[in-house]
């Protein structure tokens, strides 16, 4: 396995699970807070957009740049 394998496959994995434990804590805020569901519902939709933001822009780059 060359260095561009691994670097691919540990982004996917790492930023997998550090998705998830944003999740935990935004779950853990919303819970301490008693933000009720719709507060729960907006953490979550913030915490949503962003990680869709981060991949359509992933996304755009590999379709626009790396297509020339």
């Amino acid at each position: 396995m060359d260095e561009a394998v691994f670097s691919e496959w540990a982004l996917k994995i790492l930023l997998t699970g550090l998705v998830i434990f944003l999740g935990f804590i935004v779950w853990d805020l919303g819970k301490k807070s008693k933000a009720g569901k719709f507060g729960m519902f907006v953490l979550f939709l913030v915490l949503g957009l962003g990680v869709f933001g981060f991949i359509f822009k992933n996304i755009l780059i590999e379709f626009f740049v790396l297509q020339k």
